[in-house]
């Protein structure tokens, strides 16, 4: 009995699962805690891996973590990045493409759902054109936010506030699943259902995407060595 009660808790209906996290570990602990909490999470569910491909700040906690635990992880990451983001030995696959564009395109791909841990920039930028293609029917995957320490209160309170002022809709609020742990975290995005639309805008697919461009290729040790 206790074995099929840990089965069940270990099933899940994501295959992977795409991380977007800060290249820095950030200066509360708590952050890089969060981030092995969810790794280990991701192991115990028997969700491989798909990121931005740095090794380095929460990125490398989280897919040295997964890829410990005997996951697949696959790091995507343009070619101008690679002396900056890849440190050491490369984690698990990596596949270079020419522009950022191709990698968020790529890793959305790749992935049955998203989360996002603390981060900058880069972060807020992947984590909201992934709720913005959401919005306009790209995907219906879940978009997870993990809010570690509030650390995304004022992101949040900014969202509420464009709804209150018209500018995004309560249905489109709906896409982003937020919580303070990893756990209920994931039991939020485990339990998600596609919204309903409220517009009249024809589902767009990930072909159109392609026509943008969005070809890689694997990562070699000359390229990470420049």
């Amino acid at each position: 009995m206790e074995k099929q009660c840990q089965q069940a808790a270990t099933k899940s209906r994501f295959k992977r699962v795409c991380v977007f996290c800060g290249s820095s570990p950030g200066k509360n602990p708590s952050y890089q805690l969060a981030a092995l909490q969810l790794a280990n999470q991701l192991v115990e569910r028997k969700i491989d891996l798909v990121y931005g491909g740095g090794s380095i700040g929460l990125m490398g906690l989280v897919s040295k973590a997964v890829y410990n635990g005997g996951r697949h992880v696959l790091g995507v990451i343009p070619k101008a990045l690679m002396p900056k983001e890849i440190v050491g030995e490369t984690i698990g696959e990596v596949r270079s493409v020419s522009s950022m564009h191709q990698r968020k395109a790529e890793m959305a791909r790749q992935a049955d759902a998203f989360i996002a841990l603390p981060g900058g920039y880069g972060t807020l930028e992947e984590l909201l054109e992934v709720i913005t293609w959401s919005q306009l029917g790209i995907h219906e995957k879940p978009v997870g936010l993990l809010n570690v320490d509030g650390y995304y209160n004022s992101l949040l309170s900014f969202i509420d506030k464009a709804v209150e002022e018209g500018f995004i809709t309560p249905s489109a609020r709906s896409i982003i699943v937020s919580a303070h742990t990893v756990h209920d975290l994931m039991s939020k995005l485990e339990d998600y259902v596609p919204r309903v639309r409220d517009d009249a805008a024809s589902k767009l697919s990930w072909e159109m995407e392609q026509q943008l461009g969005l070809g890689y290729t694997p990562a070699t040790k000359s390229d990470i060595d420049r």
